[in-house]
């Protein structure tokens, strides 16, 4: 085999020099004149597929022979620093017209695409099915200047800038966030403002979407004007054409040169500006005017298991449950409309294949088609059907939030990396900005989570509440905030309940000071609400039968005195618990910490896992149990993913990312003890890890509810589902139902 390889060898390379050789070389003189922009179904604006604009028409690019390094030239011609990716068969959609370009052979040392040796432009034997894409750095070339290589008739051009602000004037500066002000781009290493002589509202949707803000608004033109008339204005020489989509003002096209009078650009107009209407929760104050934009009403979509401010998996809301939409055709027009709906700007990069965790219950959308100026989601026409569609194609975004500058009101320090340390906060002390550090009583894993992220570290792995292994900074060890009571949804520290100027906070800072470490990814646990309606049923047990349970605190008080041959009624049901997150889920303390049950002979990893309550309509609980983790592992798990927890020969305990960890109906504790309860209507509900012990990416799904009724001999479970309402809402608050044209595949 070895000779035969030897033999081979050399016939190979001579057959690829050979081949090379057909391929047609373009001297530096002859090289023609292209542009090249970045088309289809792209997430992101520095993504997509490659198109070139060569002979007065727009064609594509063959992914024959296309390389990493032909990518890289198509991206630095574009103005980026280099490729991250390319991509073949037609990822970003099929182009049309003419293949230009085929068997394109660059070395990633050529200034222009047109450069590289291929067949010779319009030559091919490819179809659109092998259009090729790529996928850009975000950072841009510094310094780099866009050169027209085409007539500036052409309204496909992109604006290729370094940058692009919102400079506001002096009485504005001081707010948070920036609203309005001058748009300026910067080219060259100069910042230029952009003629509003042909600037449009859809340019302004477009600055204001990029800077985290869902619409915009008309402003008083006479303080711009007068600003204008004092100061020299450096012009941008093209106006910009927009249609409101795009993510980025990079993504727009150019539009025609600005003309030229005397030394005047703009000579009939005045610098661009913007004004941008803030979400919700950015908005200034109420008393500014604000409080009538995006009012919250009852929320028809929602985005769970992002690590920071609007980022997640997109959720709706259909006949009163929460499900999720099916990546197929998801792209950033639809997920701008998702952003804009929540109060937030465009989006920045729209996630598929539940990267940002795996959802449950229903797929309620696929294959949505928006136009970008729907006001909500549900507006947007889709595939009914959610034909072949699992929730590991479950859709997500990231959206253009506004800059609050949260992330420079405290820091992390001591620690042995960015993502951990001693919380320390910047506040005002006599006149002068200070920092010190949060008293840790209290301090939990929801506070923790408000501090990952507004420093954008994402979720919280841990809290403390002595940190004298960090020693931090020795000036900042004096407590500046106490008594810090969050809810986890809080975008600052300084959201969350805390006391005033009076601290109180018996143990001080310094080594008693709390402490937080983050993580990039968590895990999700979420109950199975179908497997505990189908598994619900009573049964009546001896007392002498239950001595083990009695012992563990899993029946009511009242078997304290019961009699050793009286019966018990037990409410017992199944508990399926998946890990839907993005890391596993693992108990909060180490094996050594783990305490020993002599009677059923295990351990528990974490004395209270669960709670079973049963309540009245009106919320008064009547019945209680509770479920210590005694086995927590991977009784099952999704094709293709591995078990690695097993309770057997005191293994480890967690649950993996894409396995459940199933408790029978048949295990001790696995009930609820109601021998005292009367016959009626009640609320069955379990919520898993209730103290949370240990962080998750999402507590709203850790609720499950079922109505239930009992009648002194049977009982009947309806209804379970997880968090939310027990809503009925019907398909007239889901207008995309209605006027739905598109047909099922």
């Amino acid at each position: 085999m070895a000779v035969l390889h030897t033999l081979l060898y050399p016939l190979l390379s001579l057959l690829a020099l050979v081949l090379v050789c057909q391929v047609s070389q373009v001297t530096p003189a002859e090289v023609p004149k292209i542009q090249l922009r970045l088309a289809g179904e792209k997430r992101k604006h520095y993504e997509g597929r490659v198109e070139v604009f060569y002979n007065g028409e727009w064609g594509t690019v063959c992914d024959d022979d296309f390389s990493i390094y032909a990518a890289h030239v198509v991206c630095r011609e574009l103005g980026y620093l280099e490729a991250v990716s390319w991509a073949p068969s037609a990822k970003y959609g099929r182009g049309e017209g003419h293949i230009w370009l085929d068997n394109v052979h660059c070395t990633g040392r050529e200034r222009s695409l047109a450069e590289c040796p291929s067949n010779g432009f319009g030559v091919s034997d490819c179809r659109h099915t092998e259009d090729v894409g790529v996928v850009c750095s975000s950072k841009r070339i510094p310094g780099f200047k866009f050169i027209s290589t085409v007539s500036n008739h052409v309204e496909s051009l992109n604006v290729q800038v370094e940058d692009v602000r919102v400079r506001a004037i002096f009485s504005q500066r001081k707010r948070v966030p920036i609203t309005e002000g001058f748009v300026e781009v910067k080219e060259g290493g100069k910042w230029r403002q952009i003629c509003d002589e042909e600037w449009t509202g859809m340019n302004t949707r477009v600055v204001c979407g990029m800077y985290g803000f869902p619409g915009e608004k008309g402003y008083n033109t006479k303080p711009y004007k007068l600003l204008a008339q004092r100061r020299k204005i450096t012009y941008f020489g093209y106006s910009v054409n927009c249609t409101g989509n795009e993510d980025h003002l990079t993504g727009c096209k150019m539009g025609r040169p600005v003309p030229r009078k005397g030394n005047v650009t703009c000579p009939s107009g005045m610098p661009a500006v913007v004004s941008c209407v803030p979400g919700r929760a950015f908005a200034p104050s109420h008393a500014s005017g604000y409080s009538k934009a995006y009012r919250a009403e009852q929320p028809l979509v929602r985005l769970r298991g992002g690590a920071n401010i609007g980022e997640g998996r997109v959720e709706v809301l259909k006949n009163g449950q929460w499900g999720t939409i099916c990546d197929d055709n998801w792209n950033l027009v639809a997920a701008s409309v998702v952003c804009r709906e929540l109060g937030y700007g465009s989006a920045k990069d729209a996630i598929t294949g539940g990267r940002l965790g795996q959802g449950m219950g229903q797929v309620h959308m696929n294959e949505v088609q928006c136009s970008g100026f729907e006001k909500s989601l549900t507006d947007c026409r889709f595939n009914q059907e959610s034909v072949g569609c699992s929730h590991e194609e479950d859709a997500g975004v990231k959206c253009n939030v506004p800059a609050m500058g949260f992330q420079n009101q405290l820091r992390l320090a001591g620690g042995r990396n960015p993502f951990e340390g001693r919380v320390e906060v910047l506040t005002h002390k006599n006149g002068s900005m200070v920092w010190g550090t949060v008293c840790s009583e209290n301090w939990g894993i929801m506070e923790a989570m408000v501090v990952c992220r507004q420093l954008g570290l994402g979720f919280a792995s841990n809290a403390f509440q002595e940190t004298w292994y960090w020693a931090g900074d020795a000036s900042a060890d004096a407590v500046v905030m106490s008594g810090v009571r969050c809810s986890g949804t809080e975008m600052s520290l300084a959201q969350c309940l805390h006391h005033g100027k009076r601290l109180r906070c018996a143990k001080g800072g310094g080594r008693f000071a709390a402490g937080v470490s983050c993580s990039e990814t968590a895990p999700d646990l979420v109950l199975n609400a179908a497997v505990v309606e189908q598994t619900t049923y009573l049964e009546d047990r001896p007392m002498y039968a239950l001595q083990c349970a009695h012992e563990e605190s899993c029946l009511s008080s009242t078997a304290n005195a019961a009699d050793h041959g009286s019966y018990r009624r037990l409410l017992r049901f199944s508990s399926q618990i998946h890990n839907n997150g993005q890391a596993d889920f693992r108990p909060k303390n180490g094996h050594h910490a783990w305490i020993w049950h002599e009677c059923h002979r295990h351990y528990h990893s974490m004395e209270v896992f669960t709670h079973y309550d049963l309540m009245s309509l009106n919320g008064t609980k009547v019945a209680e149990g509770h479920k210590a983790s005694f086995c927590l592992e991977d009784t099952a798990c999704d094709e293709g993913i591995e078990k690695r927890y097993v309770c057997a020969n005191f293994g480890e305990q967690g649950i993996t990312v894409g396995c459940w960890d199933t408790y029978r109906h048949d295990i001790d504790c696995q009930w609820i003890d109601i021998t005292d309860v009367k016959p009626g209507d009640y609320i069955f509900q379990v919520v898993i890890n209730p103290n949370y012990e240990v962080a998750e990416s999402d507590y709203t799904n850790n609720i499950m509810k079922c109505q239930c009724r009992y009648d002194g001999h049977r009982i009947w479970t309806y209804n379970c589902h997880i968090g939310g309402s027990l809503s009925t809402d019907m398909d007239d608050s889901f207008p995309g139902l209605m006027n739905n044209q598109l047909s099922h595949r």
